[in-house]
């Protein structure tokens, strides 16, 4: 493995930097709003302009064509766009337990995954699909993709047999909708030999080559920025709707705070207390042989080509 461990007190002192999210303000990405807030960037000799998420906008897209020096990105989304040539390299891993589900009404009846054949399933969109795809093709399950709204109408009124949704976002505004955890069935994707981590930081190859420095502190900041959320959760949540409301995103406490609770479980996985950004080899392996099954890439990527360890 060829790892970068550099001082990030060596980066230019006050060097400005972009880094793309994927969306829209939320706690999903507390730990980057806080590492600037808290001037953890700014410590490690980065000045850090957060480039917020939209519906119109792709993370790697804007690293890829120079509009930001770092991104933020799902593991199978970045491994698929490697494999179609975009240089992109992993400098951390932070979300280390993927978040997807598939929610289901009992009253349906679907009890197993193997129930759904021949479901309606609503999405959102190509990238929330490579988990899915990759399940319903390994256990030769025929399904129809339906795109939704944000607003789970179609799901809610029993036009869908099972819906996709983050743990952290979307189960809980199915809640707030009314429906009862216990009237639920759900399946997640880490529960079904399918952990794609979702959350890693990414930036070019040449960006890494060119400014060591730059990445190494970025991600030091960033780790910093993330225990520093969980430690203080609530200044966290008033922060971040601070910034919501500021970009004029609607805003709800007891999502947010919901949200930053489901990120602490899927960063810090099992006993663990420090947030440890490594991409695990076991999570590459199985997302790649899953993508490759699928088709989804179609040659092997390999892993230290991709992934980057900046911090021990």
């Amino acid at each position: 493995m060829i790892c970068f461990f550099v001082s990030p007190a060596a980066a230019a002192e006050g060097k400005t930097v972009r880094l793309a999210l994927q969306w829209y303000p939320q706690t999903q990405f507390a730990g980057y709003y806080m590492a600037k807030k808290k001037g953890f960037y700014a410590a490690n000799g980065l000045n850090v302009e957060i480039l917020h998420g939209d519906a119109d906008s792709n993370s790697l897209d804007r690293v890829i064509s120079g509009e930001a020096e770092f991104g933020t990105a799902f593991l199978s989304t970045a491994m698929q766009r490697w494999s179609q040539g975009a240089p992109l390299v992993n400098i951390a891993q932070i979300v280390q337990r993927s978040a997807l589900m598939l929610v289901v009404r009992k009253a349906s009846g679907i009890k197993t995954i193997n129930d759904l054949d021949g479901a309606r399933i609503g999405t959102w969109g190509d990238t929330f699909q490579l988990q899915p795809e990759a399940l319903f093709l390994r256990e030769k399950l025929h399904v129809t993709f339906v795109r939704q709204s944000p607003s789970f109408e179609l799901f809610m009124r029993g036009g869908l047999d099972a819906t996709l949704a983050m743990w952290y976002n979307e189960y809980h505004r199915l809640i707030a909708y009314g429906l009862n955890p216990d009237e639920m069935t759900t399946f997640f994707f880490s529960d079904l030999n399918l952990n794609q981590p979702e959350d890693g930081i990414y930036c070019l190859d040449s960006t890494l080559k060119n400014a060591p420095e730059s990445a190494a502190a970025l991600v030091k900041a960033s780790v910093q920025g993330w225990e520093y959320a969980f430690a203080h959760p609530d200044e966290t949540v008033d922060s971040i709707l601070d910034i919501m409301k500021k970009q004029k995103v609607q805003a709800n406490r007891a999502q947010q705070t919901w949200m930053l609770a489901r990120m602490r479980d899927i960063i810090l996985v099992g006993k663990q207390s420090r947030l440890t950004p490594v991409l695990n080899p076991v999570d590459f392996d199985s997302t790649q042989r899953e993508l490759l099954r699928s088709g989804v890439i179609t040659t092997d990527i390999p892993y230290n080509d991709f992934y980057k360890e900046l911090l021990r």
